[in-house]
């Protein structure tokens, strides 16, 4: 188990590829909206952080989320992540802050 101390924010970022080089189709766009949706509702009632932002760009998006302790998050994210369909997919654990160079990292492929 990596310390979660509460000043510390981890992070849990999903990566998707979409059908094209750039922002996916409509519809991709759509699913990844009603899923930050469910995110957002599914964090906030377990308490383990906050959903904060999409990424678009280059046939990818990404989608990031905070909280005190990663693997707590990751395991409330996890079935909403696992129901979008695109892949290849990906998720990266961030045990530190975005700035800590040291920062444990963790990926799971979905």
């Amino acid at each position: 188990m990596v310390d979660t101390d509460d000043d510390v924010e981890h992070a849990v970022i999903a990566h998707y590829r979409l059908a094209d080089d750039g922002h996916g189709e409509p519809s991709q766009r759509e699913a990844v909206r009603q899923a930050q949706f469910l995110l957002t509702e599914a964090i906030e009632d377990a308490e383990v952080g906050e959903f904060d932002r999409n990424e678009y760009g280059g046939g990818e998006v990404a989608l990031y989320a905070y909280g005190p302790d990663a693997d707590a998050l990751f395991a409330v994210m996890a079935p909403i992540l696992r129901d979008l369909p695109f892949r290849p997919a990906h998720v990266v654990l961030r045990y530190g802050s975005v700035d800590d160079p040291s920062a444990a990292e963790h990926r799971v492929a979905l």
